[in-house]
């Protein structure tokens, strides 16, 4: 029987019990945080079976003025078929940071028109912290796939439509940056880029939605976005390039809603085209 995920989390303990169902294809999707400077000198850690998943390197539009664009569609089922996966894979997805880069994999995914992928709630620290074991090399021999990718165009935004939003505002636009960097109270991680927000946005920090590196509660995640959302629009997220605006969409979807879409440029963008209007 096909392995399958129910929801687009899964714990490190089901991850344990699968690891060596064929079907699974489990991702590293780690890239450095972009607030950081630190460099580790540590052996990389890594849960076994898994494949690297190159978000700064393969998986994104390698012309893209800004960082993190969206892939072409034909490009990304090229790349996927290359590693591996299949029509019929059920994918896990993890990083080093908890819940960070990796539900940006899951939103790749989800928006090529592929469900069954799921991101390892806590990541490599909650693998870690339940003594489970970890090697020091990614799995690197691959049969092709047969993977086929349909773009859902609905799922990403563009700043045409953000600046529509500005007027209409048909959308609930949240921005996943911390609220410092949401009020200009510190610079941009990012040389060159103003400080603020898209106007009429709302702050919606990425780390709101995690405690100790795990998604929050069903209940608590539902509270969160009625709390910026009172009236039941959908949702436009945003945040610095695209990467941590996707654990919002992840935490709407732990809820039972999917009508969001994502800000490709985000703050990247925005903060730098000067004609653009911001708040602070």
């Amino acid at each position: 029987m096909m392995l399958k995920v129910d929801k687009s989390i899964v714990s490190v303990q089901w991850l344990h019990e699968n690891i060596d169902n064929n079907d699974l294809i489990i991702f590293d999707a780690t890239i450095p945080k972009v607030t950081s400077n630190t460099v580790s000198n540590t052996k990389k850690e890594i849960i076994p079976n898994a494949i690297f998943f190159d978000l700064k390197g393969v998986f994104l539009d390698k012309d893209g003025k800004f960082p993190n664009t969206f892939p072409e569609t034909s490009y990304f089922e090229e790349k996927v078929q290359e590693i591996g996966v299949n029509k019929n894979s059920c994918i896990v997805v993890y990083d080093d940071l908890g819940i960070y880069s990796s539900a940006r994999v899951w939103f790749l995914f989800k928006t090529f028109g592929f469900n069954n992928i799921a991101v390892l709630d806590g990541g490599l620290p909650e693998w870690k912290n339940q003594n489970l074991p970890v090697v020091e090399e990614f799995v690197t021999k691959l049969n092709k796939g047969n993977f086929k990718a349909e773009f859902q165009s609905e799922k990403v935004t563009f700043t045409k439509d953000v600046l529509s939003n500005i007027e209409k505002q048909n959308y609930c636009l949240a921005d996943a940056r911390s609220k410092e960097r949401f009020y200009a109270e510190v610079k941009e991680p990012r040389e060159g880029l103003r400080g603020g927000h898209i106007p009429g946005s709302c702050s919606l920090p990425h780390t709101e939605l995690k405690e100790n590196g795990k998604m929050k509660t069903m209940s608590e995640l539902k509270a969160i976005f009625k709390a910026i959302n009172p009236t039941d629009k959908s949702y436009m997220f945003s945040c610095g390039t695209g990467i941590t605006a996707c654990i919002l969409a992840l935490g709407l979807e732990l809820t039972g809603q999917d009508n969001y879409t994502i800000y490709d440029g985000s703050w990247t963008e925005w903060g730098s085209t000067l004609n653009l209007p911001i708040e602070k």
